[in-house]
């Protein structure tokens, strides 16, 4: 009975993985400027479902794996984001030329206005406002909480989740704990990481965890994370303090 078990295992596996890389496949695409119809390089490309990522080069190229059916994310600074659904017809033809829209920005007047100084240290440094953020640590826990100027009463938060902290976590991370998982395989992809490492807009981020961009300060504030961080983290530090939350979530539900 034993080795049947085990026959049985390896003839599984074995089919699995002959299905996987059957509807495992790689489309190849051209990516150009709607108004000027040049290549556009340095446009990002992610595929949503499978958490994998991959760029355009000089002349527009990219290629990546999909499955069909796959949603492709593609983005790049100063042009209208776009979603493009794998079809029947680019998996038979192997490529397609997709074009981006340039966005209409209008810059406003920024004003710049500089510290008065007096020349004499002392007086100066003082003058110059410094970002008192400090974190808490739960023994336990790994996930730290900000406190200072920017985070008011966050003391009393540690306080309080100290006493219940699953309640603090619960109302956000147990609605959305489907989407949240992707997050181990955001962290396994190099393209991803380098991608969110480099953006600040949260709009990359919000669309693989399936969530709204509006959603994510929230989800900081939950986990005590002052507001200077929210503001000014990228999207890859935004992901780790995410991922880190939730670990801790998933720790005081059990």
């Amino acid at each position: 009975m034993k080795y049947f078990v085990v026959f049985f295992f390896l003839v599984f596996s074995t089919v699995t993985f002959a299905q996987d890389q059957i509807t495992s496949q790689k489309v190849t695409g051209y990516i150009y400027n709607d108004n000027t119809k040049t290549p556009l390089s340095g446009v990002n490309i992610i595929n949503i479902n499978r958490v994998r990522g991959s760029r355009t080069d000089m002349n527009g190229y990219f290629e990546i794996d999909i499955h069909p059916t796959d949603t492709l994310h593609l983005s790049l600074l100063g042009f209208q984001s776009l979603r493009v659904k794998v079809t029947n017809d680019w998996i038979k033809n192997k490529v397609a030329k997709i074009y981006l829209t340039e966005k209409a920005i209008a810059l406003e007047e920024v004003v710049i206005r500089p510290f008065n100084l007096t020349g004499y240290l002392e007086v100066d440094s003082k003058t110059i406002p410094i970002n008192k953020n400090y974190q808490y640590s739960i023994s336990g826990l790994n996930n730290g909480y900000e406190a200072g100027e920017y985070s008011p009463g966050a003391f009393g938060k540690v306080l309080g989740s100290i006493f219940n902290p699953a309640d603090m976590l619960y109302n956000f991370f147990g609605k959305k704990g489907t989407e949240l998982k992707k997050l181990k395989q955001i962290k396994k992809d190099d393209t991803v990481r380098n991608l969110l490492e480099s953006k600040f807009d949260r709009e990359t981020l919000a669309v693989l965890l399936g969530i709204d961009k509006n959603e994510i300060p929230e989800i900081l504030q939950r986990c005590n994370y002052s507001e200077s961080f929210i503001q000014t983290a990228n999207d890859l530090q935004i992901m780790d303090a995410i991922s880190g939350c939730y670990e801790q979530y998933k720790i005081l539900k059990k």
